[in-house]
């Protein structure tokens, strides 16, 4: 089973990502004996949902009583809310898969309860059917499609062997395999897709930077990012789009043909924005 130390470290993190056994090879031995991928999701799910139910319980032992004694409104609501999840959680479901209001979620933030954050399913196939699907995927993706969980579909062989080669070679094997894109990079876009993540670039003669922010930021706020005083003295961003200096070829030819933007401070910063901020202090 899963140790008390691992639950205590993934208590913190934003978002779980499951590898799941979804190839047969006699030379790898599985736990159970057989390939089985939504028993493994099961008795996973069955582990956080206890340990889950262990933190409400203990929380419960503490303010139970004096909820139904005491005239605290925010003592009955939390101890409410807390029923509300032991039910759940007796009944094997999950907390990420009842409905919260914004109140109730505030509420229970601080539990950091396993199973009320996303998870990502990383379907573990063989080198063979990287390039289409099996049925032991198709499994999961339908128990993962009820649930509104994501499912990407990798080969640990794969990449670890894509781990030793340059950038050349990798792009030429990910050919041969079919693939456009390493199981590693599918991860990174799934998850910065589900904690609702999304780039912007700033470019010098020294450096280019990304910066990861949230999506429905807006420019102060992102400049913010890189600087408090840059969102303190917010003037204007100068703004292209990656896909623009792509295709234009230069930041010059960007300009010639109209497409640089300067935004002020209720813009909403788009996935692949390259900025210049320009602030006074």
């Amino acid at each position: 089973g899963l140790g008390n130390k691992f639950l205590s470290h993934i208590r913190e993190v934003d978002a779980i990502v499951e590898v799941v056994r979804c190839f047969e090879d006699t030379n790898i031995i599985h736990v159970e004996n057989n390939i089985d991928p939504i028993r493994d999701i099961t008795t996973i799910g069955l582990e956080l949902i206890l340990a889950d139910l262990e933190i409400v319980d203990n929380r419960l032992n503490k303010i139970g009583k004096k909820a139904t004694m005491s005239k605290d409104k925010e003592i009955k609501k939390e101890a409410e809310i807390l029923y509300k999840l032991k039910d759940a959680l007796e009944n094997d479901k999950a907390i990420r898969n009842i409905e919260l209001t914004e109140d109730e979620l505030l509420i229970i933030k601080p539990y950091n309860l396993l199973t009320q954050k996303p998870i990502i399913y990383m379907a573990n196939v063989s080198e063979d059917d990287i390039a289409s699907t099996n049925d032991y995927v198709k499994q999961v993706e339908e128990y993962a499609e009820k649930e509104g969980s994501k499912v990407i579909m990798v080969s640990a062989k794969v990449e670890e062997e894509l781990s030793d080669l340059s950038d050349e070679e990798r792009i030429e094997f990910l050919n041969e395999l079919g693939v456009t894109e390493s199981g590693l990079d599918k991860l990174i876009q799934a998850s910065y897709s589900l904690l609702g993540l999304e780039t912007f670039f700033t470019a010098g003669t020294d450096e280019v930077r990304a910066w990861t922010f949230r999506t429905g930021m807006k420019a102060p706020e992102c400049a913010g990012i890189i600087h408090t005083d840059f969102q303190k003295g917010f003037i204007k961003a100068e703004i292209m789009s990656f896909d623009d200096l792509k295709n234009c070829g230069s930041e010059k030819e960007v300009k010639e043909a109209g497409k640089m933007r300067l935004e002020g401070k209720e813009y909403l910063m788009q996935d692949g924005d390259i900025c210049y901020f320009r602030f006074n202090v």
